[in-house]
């Protein structure tokens, strides 16, 4: 078959083409003047990550264990990478060399319009649909926190239906490829929530093609397509084995696994995974953006209400423009929001439309979707059915956030709204473009020239306002709202009538294509312009975060090996002290559950104790004996060099308690190890590990690396030997003279070793065999994936000719 340029490569190479410029044109900053986007998670990132990047570019190796914070723990989900492996390669060639991570949201309009071709939309409708996935604001408001992973896992779901639905078109081999290449990127960036969202979709639309197809095609057929989707999908484990095999050995000890403790639920407690629930009415963000506020700080259009309640009540001009630049306009169910989910109000009114002109197995899939993941996303709103769902779907309780489910909202409404306006196009058909537009188009006007009758645009920072102010807010919050209705009734109309003109054929479908790109990206552009812009892109924030503080001059003079406790930080609010210093605090949702538990049941206390105390005066250096098996040499209360106080009584790396106490119980051992002397005293888990002998001795640490640490012993008598390092019980090697020896858990968390008396030389090795043994399968598997793909392509053409 001879290609047709015009017809056959035009089309997607123009689509190509206007991904490309816009994201060029939106990220001008990042992509010519060589500046960042200022994202608070990913400067903490650069902190937790800083040990292991640095080891690796000295040694060319990884280290899969950091001391950096929260005492030490496995590198797996901080910066792992393998030798050999193609997805970065993959990435790069696929986002034609975008920089990360705005080469995401690339990928995630290529993805998505490849699905909508897929499904025979054509190329202008496609790239509209595409451009309204990737830009909604779920996904611009993500890349401002520095959610990367998150977006990154959301945009490769279009590849992952597209590959899907070619299977059950019996395009299977090129179907099977596309899931493992979609797959495998998005178990690479590692963002297990949504991967499971993908999987929720995924089985969606499996059942609703099973309903449809099973009469039609028979279960042979049915069997021949999930057959390849599955060969597929194992393809993409194999390609992630290394990531999978050690996010499985870790799970289960940290905080989304086990409870260690005997009276502690498992996975994430109710009240913590349902805090960042999406309320019912919020929902009409997705039609008026500005339905509740925007965000929990929004700037105020000049002359609003409240800067006129300002003036009037004498308020300093700089006060006045301090509170009109970041109001606190959102007044919905959650605590704090960054802005508000949106896609764009026409595609909404597109989706709308696809009740009456959609196939039904579209309608139901896609419609199935939509309806599933808004509920999710009102997690404890709806506190029947999605508390249900915490209990009984497997692996749901180790998440969190599940307003995230509406990142699955904004990827079915595009796919369902442009199938629709296709299928309306082909058929002629007017009844549903008036069916549409009168819902949609009635319910924005109605809220834009009667909310004040339905709401009272109260929220709880109001009270912290006097009356006048708080009055004047209120009044700016309905005007918001109905500003924002307005202009989404002026975009429905003018989408309603380019599609009435192109059905009565006054319009060229060219014409539609273009004017609907146009109208999509005006909308969203405009709207994510507020929370993302020229604003949020820095020259290097990062030198100015990690800025040497002359406290950390003043530590950085000792070499030796210690940890930090940063008083200014937080034990779980940030890892500013790990790029310098082994910390005893940190950044990462999913730490060790044992070292939350210590955080939760003795360190917290014993700060607030010691700082209540060193306020009067009295260092109570003794008294602090968790803080001290930690090996916590100093602590840090302010930026100058004397805001650093050094701990005389830090047990150091290594040391020999006289007196062991037996425990049965976790319960008993994280409460008795607050009250012991921690230097002279240990507890160990009889039930566990038996009896264990006291010891005399010395033991000095003579090297220490992310991966080993090594130790010169004088046991003056043989026994028990406590290391103030975390005690992890996958990998960890422990030798004495060459010999490997158990490794036990002392004091609830740290390691232990009996040695013998005598002169030694002990060794700690982290070798995990969830990373040893996985790599080099996982990189052939990766190489299966690529041959598949282009094995597909080649085959898939050569049908078609």
């Amino acid at each position: 078959m001879k290609l047709n340029f015009q017809k056959d490569l035009l089309p997607h190479l123009l689509g190509v083409l206007i991904f490309y410029l816009l994201i060029v044109f939106y990220f001008s900053p990042l992509v010519f003047d060589g500046k960042v986007i200022f994202q608070g998670d990913i400067l903490q990132w650069e902190g937790s990550a800083k040990e292991v990047m640095d080891y690796r570019a000295e040694t060319g190796e990884q280290a899969l264990w950091t001391n950096s914070m929260f005492g030490g723990m496995p590198a797996y989900f901080i910066s792992l990478e393998f030798p050999g492996d193609l997805t970065n390669t993959l990435v790069s060639i696929l986002t034609l060399g975008l920089p990360h991570p705005i080469n995401g949201l690339f990928f995630g309009m290529l993805g998505m319009y490849i699905l909508l071709l897929t499904y025979r939309v054509r190329p202008l409708f496609s790239i509209a649909g595409a451009i309204a996935f990737s830009f909604n604001t779920f996904n611009l408001l993500s890349l401002e926190a520095g959610h990367n992973a998150k977006i990154w896992a959301v945009c490769l779901i279009p590849l992952i239906l597209a590959g899907i639905h070619l299977a059950f078109e019996k395009k299977r081999i090129l179907g099977a490829a596309l899931l493992a290449l979609g797959l495998l990127l998005q178990l690479k960036f590692n963002h297990l929530q949504i991967t499971y969202y993908t999987l929720i979709v995924s089985v969606i639309y499996v059942l609703v093609r099973l309903i449809f197809d099973w009469k039609k095609d028979g279960a042979i057929e049915i069997g021949k397509s999930l057959g390849f989707l599955t060969l597929g999908a194992l393809l993409a484990v194999g390609g992630n084995l290394g990531r999978l095999a050690t996010a499985l050995e870790y799970s289960p000890y940290s905080t989304r696994g086990n409870a260690t403790l005997e009276t502690e639920p498992s996975g994430l407690d109710r009240e913590y995974a349902f805090s960042w629930s999406n309320g019912k009415l919020e929902t009409l963000t997705l039609l008026i953006p500005d339905f509740y506020g925007g965000g929990s700080q929004t700037p105020l259009p000049e002359n609003s209400a409240s800067e006129k309640a300002l003036r009037a009540n004498g308020i300093d001009a700089g006060q006045i423009n301090g509170f009109v630049k970041a109001a606190p306009t959102y007044w919905g169910d959650q605590a704090f929001t960054g802005g508000p989910i949106y896609g764009g109000i026409i595609l909404v009114f597109l989706a709308i439309l696809g009740i009456w002109a959609a196939p039904k197995e579209v309608l139901y899939a896609f419609g199935g979707m939509i309806l599933f993941s808004i509920l999710l996303s009102w997690g404890k709103n709806l506190a029947w059915f999605n508390y249900l769902l915490f209990d009984i779907l497997p692996g749901y309780n180790k998440f969190r956030a599940v307003s995230m489910a509406l990142g699955i909202t904004l990827f079915a409404i595009p796919v369902l709204g442009m199938i629709s306006l296709e299928e309306l196009i082909q058929k002629n058909n007017l009844k549903p473009l008036y069916l549409a537009g009168g819902i949609v188009g009635g319910l924005v006007l109605i809220l834009a020239v009667a909310s004040g009758v339905f709401f009272r645009f109260e929220a709880p920072v109001d009270s912290n306002l006097p009356d006048w102010l708080a009055n004047a807010l209120q009044n700016d919050r309905k005007n918001m709202l109905s500003t924002s209705a307005w202009k989404s009734f002026g975009f429905i109309a003018a989408a309603a009538v380019l599609v009435f003109l192109s059905i009565k054929q006054k319009i060229s479908d060219w014409i539609l294509g273009l004017a609907l790109i146009a109208l999509i990206s005006l909308d969203l552009v405009t709207i994510n312009r507020r929370y993302l812009n020229n604003e949020s892109f820095q020259g290097n924030p990062s030198r100015q975060f990690f800025a040497e503080s002359n406290a950390e001059k003043e530590i950085a003079k000792d070499t030796d090996y210690f940890r930090v406790l940063n008083l200014t930080e937080g034990l779980t609010q940030g890892a500013r002290t790990s790029y310098r210093f082994a910390s005893l605090g940190g950044y990462h949702g999913a730490k060790l559950r044992r070292y939350q538990d210590l955080i939760d049941y003795q360190l917290q206390n014993e700060i607030q104790d010691f700082v209540s105390k060193a306020q009067e005066g009295d260092f109570d250096w003794a008294g602090i004996g968790v803080i001290n098996m930690l090996n916590t040499k100093y602590l840090i209360a302010g930026q100058e060099a004397g805001a650093v106080f050094e701990n005389p009584q830090a047990n150091g790396p290594a040391w020999i308690p006289s007196e062991i106490i037996p425990v049965s119980s976790n319960e008993e051992e994280i409460k008795l190890v607050g009250e012991i002397d921690t230097k002279a005293q240990a507890t160990v888990n009889m039930e566990e590990f038996g009896v264990i002998s006291a010891g005399a001795g010395q033991v000095s640490l003579i090297a220490h690396h992310p991966n080993t640490l090594q130790y010169q012993a004088q046991m003056d008598q043989g026994g028990l030997v406590i290391f103030s390092e975390i005690h992890y019980p996958k990998g960890w090697i422990a030798k004495i003279d060459g010999n490997e020896v158990p490794i036990l858990r002392t004091n609830y968390l740290l390691r232990g070793i009996e040695i013998p008396s005598g002169t030694h030389e002990v060794e700690f090795s982290f070798e995990p065999s969830s990373y040893y043994a996985t790599k080099t399968p996982m990189v052939i598997f990766q190489y299966l994936i690529v041959f598949a793909l282009l094995g597909g392509i080649f085959l898939t053409y050569k049908k078609e000719a």
